[in-house]
């Protein structure tokens, strides 16, 4: 997938020219997006404040039997359905005596955001060498049957301590800073202040792959978490 879209991306800049796409053999040639089964879950309320709730565990889940519970819940419950990450990524789910609570991916980096790149202070160069030293929350959802004050914020804190060490034993390298984009039209954001994380803009509308300045999308608050004081030296840093 990635490789594909590179070279989709290439052909749209002029830099290659592709042979004309082959039929898949479907009817006109059409894509058709792989249905996701949705296991069988309890949706019995838990309302409960965060301190009478008890103890969680925060599960990372890829490449485990809970990966298919992971789709099924964020194909059904995310506003944006289950969207298969390419590249280095993690799911994670939460769990309450057995129940899951949360659903939580991360992802690679975003390419360019203006009002990142501007707080992080880095030149095209310095993103070339370092990007992949940044993660992004590209998906966070609370189940709705889920009420418990606090929990979204408490987990985003449990995240910043778990995630860098398991994207390092995976990965083999380090994490320094995080990024979440945020829809304002459905969500305030509330949980990423109450964690920490720095609203620093907003993105231009313009969507993961758009190489053509369109703004099909609207604008998403832009907020990062630096994972140690030193992240401007490590990220703006050229071996």
């Amino acid at each position: 997938m990635a490789c594909s879209e590179l070279l989709l991306r290439l052909e749209r800049a002029g830099f290659v020219g592709l042979p004309a796409r082959k039929s898949n053999g479907r009817r006109g040639g059409s894509r058709r997006r792989r249905s996701i089964q949705i296991p069988l879950h309890s949706t019995s309320p838990i309302i409960s404040s965060f301190h009478e709730l008890g103890s969680i565990d925060l599960v990372m889940v890829r490449a485990t039997p809970w990966e298919p519970l992971y789709k099924g819940l964020m194909e059904a419950y995310h506003y944006l359905g289950y969207c298969q990450t390419v590249g280095e990524h993690l799911k994670y789910m939460v769990f309450h005596e057995g129940r899951p609570l949360a659903c939580i991916g991360w992802g690679a980096a975003a390419w360019k955001v203006a009002s990142r790149d501007r707080f992080i202070g880095w030149e095209p160069i310095h993103r070339d060498r370092n990007l992949h030293l940044l993660a992004q929350n590209v998906r966070f959802l609370i189940l709705p049957w889920v009420q418990v004050p606090h929990l979204a914020s408490h987990l985003l804190g449990r995240m910043a301590k778990i995630l860098p060490q398991d994207w390092q034993r995976l990965y083999h390298h380090p994490l320094v800073l995080l990024e979440s984009f945020v829809d304002t039209t459905r969500f305030k954001g509330t949980c990423y202040r109450a964690a920490n994380w720095v609203q620093v803009g907003f993105t231009q509308g313009r969507g993961k792959w758009d190489t053509f300045n369109r703004y099909p999308l609207p604008p998403k608050a832009v907020y990062l978490y630096p994972l140690r004081r030193d992240f401007r030296e490590v990220l703006t840093h050229l071996d």
